[in-house]
């Protein structure tokens, strides 16, 4: 029989040691021949990112060596980092940000020069040898200059700028018969799912660009993922039906191929990441997310008929998939399953799982399945949620006890909640605590019009749907009123620290490397999001009364629960003094409160035992508020203000 304990105190084989000893990141992918590359975040090697080789026979080999790490900083999330040719690797590195070529079985070569540049994004022009690629220039004083150049294959010849004149660009893709170049450009004030230009230009006889012209988009038309198909055929993702959905060009003039209220897109933080991949002239593989759940599919071009492939999945992280030698390859998790990198038979649906992001087996007793949540928010209106309730097969609560409640508010915020298996989620629920992962209005997946419910009001709609999902909850009897925590990163740290300030419904909170101060987000942030304000609250410093207004740190004398900080010291997102700023007046208000700066990082934590520390840190702090016993060994917080 199953041992009667108080929520939060049950055993759990899910330790933080457990998670971190056998967790890793799987991200980018590419394709050479038949060899499948990926590139892997690994905590435990603190955060490196090494480009992994799978041959047909089934060996995998690290192609990275130490102490290189393949992740750039082009608009400081990065993405697209890497691109393989006739089995040459070129990388960027992390320390440094050169551009580095590697053979196969060589040590990687420098081919950029040591200067304050970033490169990504990258495409291979085998005709000229050399790749065209994003680059970020910071050499000047002001704001960094982006432009898309080409860089000598083999490092000899100097850079030429193929285009510059917008202030932000990405995805140059070239024609198969490399005669033409397209590519994404936007400016301030939007961000790329705001509204971006698709570009076409031809190649002159010295391999620069002529006269660019505007083919898709604008600024209220977000595109994403321009690819040209194997007959020479411009395709992409576009909005303007009010859902991501594909497209193409016929005789220069844009022609639908999907019509869903699905989305064939995500938004684009970072290089490099796709929805669809062409498994011949005439087919395309696609994935989109349709009702909360993403779905895999092969779309016939001509007749225009979306095929679905039946498969156990249900989410696609970065929704990238990649078509070739009769296998689908992509990144995708269920319920039951971590994010996986899974090679799939086009014709037979059988799939083969290649690389796990944990290869834990953990008893399904222990685990906790995401439950999807429609409920009623403001102006009566329907919002999204994950609901994970506390389960552990050991142990049951007392009858007359309702669980704790971490809601958690993601960040972007144009972000969204995933299906697949997070043992950072059941970190939780199998201690007794019912998690709660918002979809609230500025989220991704549900359309434009629910995208943009988020612009000018940042801080109001996503804390009004956070505060009214915990109610739902509570009103259902799954949750304690007095024992409702929030967390979340980023603008999801910015939301909880403004729903523990402006609304009563949360008893504690933690922020990770959130913000508090939004006027000063808006003069300190980095060149990508430096006017992304501009749409969530509103121009700056026009509407200066209303950063301040919307700012938590101006109002903290209206915050009356606990409150804990984490933040990458190294941050170039969200400045550390956010939450320095913030711990100092909590602190001197007298209320519970621990600030935990972590050496080293930046915006997220990558190092094993920086995340380790973090969520330790989080329960132990939520078990001295709320007054239950933790089981097992735990790392202790020095927590200010405890006996108030």
């Amino acid at each position: 029989m199953p041992i009667t304990a108080p929520y939060g105190s049950w055993q759990s084989p899910i330790t933080t040691d457990l998670i971190v000893a056998g967790s890793i990141g799987l991200g980018q992918i590419a394709l050479d021949g038949e060899d499948i590359y990926w590139v892997e975040m690994r905590p435990s090697e603190g955060g490196r990112m090494v480009i992994v080789k799978r041959t047909p026979d089934g060996e995998t080999v690290d192609i990275t060596p130490e102490p290189f790490s393949a992740r750039t900083r082009v608009h400081e999330y990065g993405g697209g980092a890497f691109l393989v040719q006739d089995g040459v690797v070129y990388f960027s590195n992390f320390s440094d940000q050169r551009m580095y070529r590697q053979e196969e079985g060589g040590a990687p070569e420098p081919m950029t020069p040591e200067a304050d540049m970033r490169y990504a994004d990258g495409c291979f022009d085998p005709a000229r040898k050399r790749i065209v690629c994003v680059r970020e220039d910071h050499t000047s004083v002001g704001e960094p200059v982006n432009a898309i150049v080409s860089l000598d294959a083999q490092g000899h010849a100097r850079q030429l700028v193929l285009y510059q004149g917008s202030d932000f660009c990405s995805n140059p893709r070239l024609s198969p018969d490399g005669s033409t170049l397209s590519w994404l450009s936007w400016d301030h004030p939007n961000m790329p799912w705001d509204g971006t230009s698709l570009l076409v230009a031809s190649f002159d006889d010295q391999g620069l660009l002529g006269e660019p012209q505007v083919v898709a988009g604008g600024e209220t038309e977000s595109i994403f993922q321009p690819e040209w198909s194997p007959d020479g055929v411009l395709h992409y993702v576009s909005d303007r039906s009010g859902w991501w959905n594909l497209w193409r060009l016929e005789n220069g003039q844009p022609s639908q191929l999907t019509n869903r209220e699905a989305e064939f897109g995500k938004p684009q933080w970072v290089f490099g990441s796709g929805t669809y991949s062409f498994a011949s002239a005439d087919l395309i593989a696609c994935s989109y997310v349709e009702d909360g759940a993403w779905k895999i599919a092969m779309l016939d071009i001509k007749s225009r008929n979306l095929f679905p492939v039946d498969s156990p999945f249900s989410e696609m992280g970065r929704g990238e998939i990649k078509a070739g030698d009769g296998n689908l390859i992509f990144l995708a998790g269920s319920p039951t399953a971590p994010m996986t990198l899974v090679s799939m038979e086009m014709g037979s649906a059988k799939w083969e799982e290649l690389r796990k992001s944990h290869s834990l087996e953990i008893d399904p007793g222990y685990l906790s399945a995401a439950q999807p949540v429609e409920f009623p928010t403001t102006d009566g209106k329907t919002a999204h949620a994950l609901y994970y309730a506390p389960k552990n097969q050991d142990f049951q609560a007392p009858p007359d006890e309702r669980p704790p409640l971490l809601v958690k508010s993601h960040g972007g915020p144009t972000g969204s909640a995933s299906t697949a298996l997070d043992l950072s989620i059941q970190y939780w629920t199998s201690r007794g605590i019912g998690v709660l992962d918002v979809n609230y209005g500025g989220s991704t997946g549900y359309g434009r019009e629910y995208r943009e419910r988020l612009n000018g009001t940042w801080g109001v709609v996503d804390v009004d749907d956070c505060c009214n999902a915990a109610l739902h909850l509570v009103a259902r009897g799954d949750a304690d009123p007095d024992r409702l925590a929030i967390d979340g990163g980023s603008a999801g740290g910015y939301t909880t620290l403004a729903a523990l300030t402006f609304k009563d419904v949360f008893k504690a909170g933690a922020s990770y490397y959130g913000v508090s101060d939004l006027e000063a987000l808006a003069k300190e942030t980095h060149k990508f999001e430096s006017r992304y304000l501009d749409n969530l609250v509103g121009p700056y410093p026009e509407g200066q009364a209303l950063y301040q207004e919307r700012s938590p740190i101006n109002h903290t004398q209206m915050l009356s629960c606990p409150l804990i900080l984490f933040q990458g010291l190294e941050d170039q997102i969200v400045p550390p003094n956010q939450a320095t700023m913030m711990f100092d007046a909590v602190r001197a208000k007298g209320i519970p409160t621990a600030y935990i700066p972590f050496e080293g990082e930046q915006h997220g934590f990558r190092r094993a035992e920086n995340i380790k520390r973090a969520l330790e840190a989080e329960l132990y702090f939520y078990s001295k508020v709320f007054g239950f016993e933790v089981a097992g060994p735990i790392g202790t917080v020095d927590i200010m203000n405890l006996s108030a």
